[in-house]
């Protein structure tokens, strides 16, 4: 049980977040508002009923639900207010920088323009106190084509772009079904990621580092059970980007006592905490690391870590880096100070 001293640092530590999908920070409340204001009618017929589906059994059974309520995003005005809704949760959890993900194939396939997407999204990066880039991820159940065909779709808004990423059913979709979308999109100077080794087997985040070329792992929590590649993950500082509230919810792990964090940092592997789809999942950034710091035996020295490798392993232009590690420092030299 962490004590009350730690929980405050923890809380008002400077934060990073990398593992955020923006569709999946939709909370029910402004579902309704938006069905509402765009004359959507869902399959829920109050806030509290909508709460209720959210017992998931596996990945599958949360994506059914997350599909369904990205049904009313349909203007780019709706973008808009799902964004600005959760960066104003991730400034008042002390997140300088976020890395949004987002899915555009699950709206332009409801005829909404990708321009609208990626449009209303970026304002409201533009309008926030948070640093806030996108990263437009393809759908790994769709075929490569259909990726192919939005990776040209968001070529007009690649300066608003710094990354692409793979997310969405990972079973029975390794990442080498991938991997000429992502040679384009390296080619284009993206950043790339890709979910591998959550519910898919360790072969999954070799196969994303040795075929696509990824420069970070989102999830990865499955590498531990292959010994030679999580000895590569320590070695080269491949970057996870772990999401604990999640993993728990989608029975990767049956409780937080169990998951495996300690673990994964004793091995020496660069982890970042993150809220993957947090309306879903019971809790934004600072709830994912109270959650750990509560189940776990972790200390103020990982604090400083988790929130370190945050900014080390984002996509941030050197000096911007180095500005937030130092606030990081700062901040941690001046708690060990009040002690």
């Amino acid at each position: 049980m962490m004590n009350d001293q730690l929980r405050a640092i923890v809380q008002r530590m400077p934060k990073a977040e990398l593992h955020i999908h923006i569709e999946g920070s939709l909370e029910p409340e402004l579902i309704f508002a938006l069905a509402a204001r765009n004359g959507v009618q869902l399959a829920y017929d109050s806030v509290d009923q909508l709460r209720l589906a959210y017992a998931f059994e596996d990945l599958q059974s949360f994506l059914d639900i997350y599909y369904a309520g990205a049904s009313v995003l349909l203007q780019e005005q709706d973008f808009y207010d799902m964004t600005s809704a959760y960066l104003v949760r991730a400034e008042r959890d002390q997140v300088r920088h976020a890395e949004i993900f987002f899915d555009p194939q699950t709206h332009t396939a409801r005829g909404v323009a990708i321009a609208d997407v990626i449009n209303g999204i970026h304002r409201a990066c533009q309008d926030s106190p948070v640093s806030a880039t996108l990263i437009l991820c393809f759908l790994r159940h769709l075929s490569e084509d259909d990726a192919l065909a939005t990776l040209a779709q968001a070529l007009p808004h690649r300066d608003k772009l710094v990354g692409i990423g793979l997310d969405s059913s990972e079973l029975g979709h390794p990442p080498e079904k991938f991997a000429r979308v992502f040679a384009a999109a390296r080619d284009l100077g993206l950043h790339l990621v890709a979910h591998a080794g959550e519910e898919g087997p360790p072969a999954y985040i070799e196969s994303a580092l040795d075929v696509l070329h990824v420069e970070r792992i989102d999830h990865g929590v499955r590498c531990l059970e292959d010994v030679a590649l999580t000895q590569r993950l320590a070695r080269e500082q491949i970057a996870l980007t772990v999401c604990p509230l999640s993993n728990v919810k989608l029975r990767v792990f049956d409780s937080m006592a169990a998951h495996n964090l300690i673990a994964l940092l004793d091995a020496g592997l660069q982890v970042t905490i993150n809220s993957d789809d947090p309306a879903y999942f019971g809790g934004y950034l600072n709830d994912n690391f109270i959650a750990c710091f509560e189940a776990l035996p972790l200390t103020l020295a990982h604090a400083q870590q988790l929130a370190r490798s945050g900014f080390e392993a984002a996509f941030l232009p050197a000096a911007q880096k180095q500005r937030y590690l130092d606030e990081v420092d700062a901040f941690f030299k001046a708690e060990v100070q009040a002690c």
